[in-house]
């Protein structure tokens, strides 16, 4: 399954962008990260059994144990893609919430939108490391 960021933006270099670079290299399955520019832009199109995941303050706090479980059942049930979108400043309206298949939150905190993209990089990593058995969590 494809792990596909599409984050309003650019990283250019920066720290946060040798971060996600460093995550998303250790991960074994495919990864794509599309940048759309601030405004405007389209997202690429949709292949069937995408999954839409919002990074979204009003999502659920989703613990790493429960988005590997996530990721691993759309994996078995032959999802080809899950598409992570990182909004622009002002984030998602009502009518994007209503069409993605998970809103997810790091919590309540606000967090710079190339961190937040750091971040989920890392907790890509972290999920597909829990579902393959690797030590690189510690739950507890």
């Amino acid at each position: 399954m494809l792990l596909h960021i599409v984050a309003r933006g650019r990283i250019g270099r920066s720290a946060e962008a040798e971060l996600v670079d460093r995550y998303l290299k250790r991960i074994a399955w495919p990864t794509r990260i599309t940048e759309l520019p601030d405004t405007g832009g389209r997202e690429p199109a949709a292949a069937p059994q995408t999954r839409r995941i919002l990074l979204d303050e009003k999502g659920e706090a989703m613990p790493s144990l429960a988005l590997a479980e996530r990721l691993g059942r759309w994996r078995d049930d032959g999802v080809r893609e899950a598409r992570f979108l990182l909004g622009a400043a002002d984030g998602f309206d009502d009518a994007a919430r209503a069409e993605a298949d998970l809103l997810l939150s790091f919590g309540r905190a606000t967090w710079p939108h190339l961190l937040a993209r750091a971040m989920l990089a890392e907790q890509l990593f972290r999920a597909t490391s829990i579902l393959a058995g690797h030590p690189y969590h510690r739950e507890g």
